[in-house]
């Protein structure tokens, strides 16, 4: 998924992979919008970076985000709580692809504290690779999800 504007996003907790994704994608020719944290600061909060970011998916400024905490699950909680987004804590492949193609997931969430570096790298090429299948079986349960935050 060449050509497509991605956002990232990470606390302390992801800070580090943060920074690693950042230089991955780019250097497979990304564009990459960073919403930070742009500092490491222990005390920061997970929701100060991953609302923007998942503010951001929602209006379309880009297409696909990553965000990132400790454990992956702050960043997830957070940025569903934003109408239009579709976020999920991603630790295998099969996941990272088939939550996009079935449920059109548009957050992927990763733990920096728990995935290894090359094994997030994978789970996010996958991710960026997959493709909604717009099945209409999948649009029906969509449609559901959304009534949900009106």
């Amino acid at each position: 998924m060449k050509g497509v504007r991605l956002g990232i996003a990470a606390d302390h907790g992801g800070f580090e992979l943060k920074a690693l994704l950042i230089t991955a994608l780019k250097d497979s020719g990304h564009d990459v919008e960073d919403y930070g944290a742009y500092e490491l600061v222990a005390e920061d909060d997970y929701p100060d970076f991953i609302v923007p970011l998942a503010r951001a998916v929602a209006r379309s400024e880009i297409t696909r985000g990553l965000a990132i905490c400790g454990s992956g699950v702050g960043a997830s909680i957070v940025a569903n709580k934003i109408s239009g987004v579709r976020a999920a804590l991603i630790t295998d492949p099969f996941s990272a692809h088939q939550g996009v193609e079935d449920d059109d997931m548009n957050i992927m969430c990763l733990g920096g504290l728990i995935t290894g570096h090359a094994l997030a790298w994978d789970l996010v090429q996958t991710f960026l690779h997959a493709r909604f299948k717009e099945a209409e079986r999948f649009k029906r349960r969509l449609a559901k999800v959304a009534s949900l935050e009106k």
